[in-house]
């Protein structure tokens, strides 16, 4: 078995009445001695309190007293004076076991021992990990800021382009409604613009919108009663899509004509409902 380093030995060790009476004796100081050393062979033999060379061969009191370097007379009176404590037991097969070895090494001990040590190696590693990591993310704070700030010029770089895109194409949206109806509907006014974003996120084109404009100015230009419809609220509301799919009408000037204009259904109206 593998040796155990330690043994318990309490500070009131030599308050004990055991103890105490062999103090009394002549040889005291030896016979004490000769204790601790058993003590610290059975933790070395780690078999719950037993000495021994091994399994099959128990220790003699001659192999004692060289191993303890004591004369064999004064390791025998020793022997005598702990068997009759009661501190050591000697079995029929004369292998020696210290008595109430959980006094001087429990297991409970020894596992607790074992799993503070565990716990102690594995916060010693956690800080090492967390030092680690935290010199490693101290540089790479220190490399990613310059790389994550240049990533992200270039991400509101790109948005700033593109809103100047949509910016473009609104004006040109409504500069061509203005140029086709005779109106003066400025870009800039937020509803317009929210209209043909929406439009634009629907997957619709510049050109769809030219189309939708072309259309609705064929049927509603020239009628007093409509032509207020011609409208960036009206135009390129929800209908959009209605509209897009229509035809330009019959007869207008310089467009085609329309076969598929709806009825209205409220009574005594006639005509498309514009919205």
């Amino acid at each position: 078995m593998a040796d155990v380093k330690w043994i318990k030995i309490t500070t009131s060790m030599f308050e004990d009445e055991k103890i105490r009476l062999i103090e009394s004796m002549p040889e005291a100081d030896t016979l004490l001695i000769i204790w601790i050393k058993l003590l610290s062979q059975a933790g070395k033999t780690n078999a719950n309190g037993y000495i021994f060379l091994n399994e099959n061969i128990p220790y003699t009191e001659d192999m004692l007293a060289t191993l303890f370097n004591r004369p064999i007379a004064t390791v025998r009176l020793a022997f005598q004076t702990f068997r009759q404590f009661g501190m050591i037991e000697v079995d029929e097969n004369h292998f020696i076991s210290v008595s109430n070895w959980g006094k001087y090494q429990s297991l409970n001990g020894l596992d607790k021992i074992r799993e503070d040590t565990k716990k102690r190696v594995a916060a010693h590693r956690e800080r090492k990990k967390l030092s680690l990591i935290n010199e490693s993310n101290e540089c790479n704070v220190t490399c990613n800021e310059v790389g994550n700030a240049n990533e992200t010029d270039k991400e509101l770089e790109k948005e700033l382009e593109l809103e100047k895109d949509i910016n473009k194409h609104i004006v040109e949206i409504v500069t061509y409604l203005n140029d086709t109806c005779s109106t003066s509907y400025r870009s800039s006014t937020k509803k317009t613009k929210d209209l043909i974003k929406a439009r634009f996120n629907q997957g619709f084109t510049v050109d769809d919108f030219k189309k939708v404009i072309e259309i609705k100015s064929s049927h509603w230009l020239t009628d007093e009663e409509y032509n207020q419809y011609l409208r960036p609220s009206t135009l390129f509301g929800t209908k959009f899509e209605e509209y897009l799919n229509q035809q330009l009408k019959k007869g207008a000037k310089n467009y085609g004509g329309n076969s598929n204009a709806k009825g209205s259904q409220i009574p005594g109206f006639k005509g498309e409902l514009p919205f």
